[in-house]
């Protein structure tokens, strides 16, 4: 690295560097920074606070799909034994799944438990 160091009269000390080292110095922290999401990602993945999507749920998510059937559907539930899981009837499920109603967050919260999801992922 081929740098330059500056001292300011109010004494503060500056670095000059080509901006190469520079780009470079930027890449190392990014680089570094993954390396940590990384490392965070795989701990949480081993304790289980984490989980993996198949590309084929996503890429329905993606496509607009109801989350809650496509999620339904990824768990192996059918439509009522979803809706007896979260406490709600079977009716109120199908009318949230089509979207001719939309559910409470108090709703939306036990769909998600049931479905072992966040209702984050739900919405």
């Amino acid at each position: 690295m081929n740098n330059q160091i500056i001292t300011t009269p109010s004494g503060d000390r500056l670095v000059v560097l080509p901006e190469a080292d520079y780009q470079a110095l930027v890449a190392a922290a990014e680089d570094a920074a993954d390396i940590v999401a990384v490392c965070r990602f795989k701990e949480r993945l081993a304790s289980g606070e984490e989980g993996l999507v198949p590309a084929a749920i996503v890429d329905r998510l993606v496509a607009g799909e109801n989350a809650i059937r496509v999620w339904r559907e990824h768990r192996g539930l059918s439509a009522s034994s979803l809706a007896e899981k979260a406490g709600i009837a079977r009716a109120f499920l199908s009318q949230i799944e089509t979207g001719n109603r939309d559910g409470t967050v108090a709703t939306l919260k036990k769909i998600a438990d049931a479905l072992l999801v966040t209702v984050d992922d739900l919405i």
